[in-house]
């Protein structure tokens, strides 16, 4: 029984009329006749009723009649995926800072390359901070960037790993002052070393103020990678995301401390516009990476 078939046998279920369904299947009346006798001695079951007037479904017909249409909704679905999938083509801009490119993105460009090789892909690499602007501004199609906090007008976000923030210190000792108060970090005279914008900062910003400490801010950079090299030299407390300490060349140089207040952790993910959304090459970058998101 083949697909052609099982139309024909719709055709006929629908019109409930041999001679209409012959004409609507471009078939002589003699051939859908036999398509259906065919059908019915495979089966061994009678799929219609018919007398002189009016032609039904039989119980075995209702039951074929449910088949047909799942089987033949699933070759078309299967047919638009396939032929959407040859369709994609064009560019697609990606912008990630470099730990991103080194532990999240790898994988993902991988699978996207083999499975649409006719795309060109474009990586940009940059300050985590300035992600989501990259997007909004127009000039990349998607982003790796931390989950904002605040409003998220026409930006579509992704997440795709949990990230913690944490607090370190140089590894040797005495390098620098790690005051305790409670058995806390006591972020009231710990000198620190924090980033000059960005989520962590406006997290442990909000901390603070909550906890109303005045902090002892000895240097403020740009970037994470800048913290950790800042921290190693004994500048100072920093607080970095996890992932990237730990794909840091200096992560042998620096301790996290176990003490230390812990802060809401990064959501991270790929950002774009609804409008990008829409094109092909992104949509289908954006649905691998929903494949292989570990956020619940």
């Amino acid at each position: 029984m083949d697909l052609r078939e099982l139309e024909i046998f719709l055709t006929v279920a629908e019109l409930k009329h041999f001679g209409r369904a012959s004409q609507a299947c471009n078939l002589s009346p003699s051939a859908l006749t036999r398509t259906i006798q065919r059908m019915e001695e495979e089966l061994e079951q009678p799929l219609f009723l018919r007398d002189n007037r009016t032609v039904t479904l039989s119980p075995a017909g209702e039951r074929l009649k449910a088949y047909a249409r799942l089987c033949l909704n699933e070759w078309q679905g299967l047919r638009s995926s396939m032929r959407n999938e040859q369709t994609v083509a064009g560019s697609l801009s990606i912008y990630a800072s470099i730990t991103a490119v080194y532990s999240l993105l790898p994988e993902l460009l991988e699978a996207y390359r083999v499975k649409y090789p006719e795309v060109q892909l474009e990586l940009r690499t940059g300050a985590a901070e300035q992600a989501v602007a990259q997007v909004q501004s127009g000039e990349i199609d998607l982003a790796v960037a931390a989950f904002p906090d605040g409003p998220r007008s026409n930006i579509q976000f992704l997440p795709i790993v949990t990230i913690p923030l944490i607090f370190i210190a140089p590894r040797q000792s005495g390098a620098v002052e790690v005051p305790v108060k409670g058995q806390l970090l006591d972020l009231s005279r710990a000198p620190l070393v924090l980033p000059q914008t960005g989520l962590s900062r406006r997290r442990l910003d909000q901390w603070l103020k909550e906890h109303r400490i005045t902090p002892n801010i000895t240097s403020e950079v740009s970037g994470n990678e800048a913290i950790i090299a800042m921290v190693r030299l004994g500048c100072g407390v920093g607080i970095v995301p996890q992932l990237v300490l730990e794909r840091s060349p200096f992560r042998d140089e620096v301790v996290v401390l176990g003490n230390a207040p812990v802060l809401k952790p990064y959501e991270v993910g790929l950002c774009t516009s609804k409008r990008n959304l829409q094109r092909p090459s992104v949509k289908a970058f954006w649905q691998l990476a929903e494949e292989r998101s570990t956020v619940g």
